[in-house]
């Protein structure tokens, strides 16, 4: 009989340590993604989050550069930017990136904008029609970001493209 209770014993001490580590493992990743996400407000759909940037030192002439909407725009809150035709700059997931352009068409054509990204994590794909064209042209469009998971985020952005 005492060599049952040592036994149950054990094993109850063994069975909750595994449930207590599992539980310990998962609680800080989800409130560090929840503490990130209201102290940088950043939008969050699955597990993709995009943040703002300041604009890109590596810029120096003809650029595209978008903000969620027209008011973040003016302070300056960009989430996207790139150097018209080499490379993105975004932060997504806490992370600031360089990304290749794969494509980007032509604005004199159709007075839409389109663009394409790839890195190894994520699909990047910029939609926008031009709204105003004077020195730089204005657009409002889409920015919708794939992960290999499937994840997918889709936001509005408002911005400009120019040098």
């Amino acid at each position: 009989m005492k060599y049952l209770i040592i036994f149950f014993s054990a094993f109850l001490l063994v069975a909750c340590k595994k449930d207590k580590e599992t539980v310990s493992e998962s609680t800080p990743v989800d409130s560090a993604n929840i503490a990130k996400d209201s102290a940088t407000a950043s939008i969050s759909s699955g597990k993709i989050v995009i943040e703002t940037i300041s604009f890109p030192e590596e810029i120096k002439e003809c650029s595209c550069y978008f903000a969620r909407n027209k008011a973040d725009f003016e302070a300056e809150k960009y989430i996207y930017a790139d150097d018209a035709g080499k490379t993105a700059y975004m932060k997504l997931d806490g992370k600031r990136l360089a990304m290749n352009l794969i494509s980007s068409s032509d604005m004199e054509v159709d007075e839409e904008l389109t663009k394409e990204i790839e890195s190894n994590d994520y699909k990047i794909s910029v939609k926008g029609k031009k709204i105003k064209g004077e020195e730089a042209l204005l657009f409002e469009g889409t920015l919708t970001i794939e992960k290999p998971d499937g994840s997918v985020i889709t936001t509005p952005i408002y911005g400009e493209c120019g040098c």
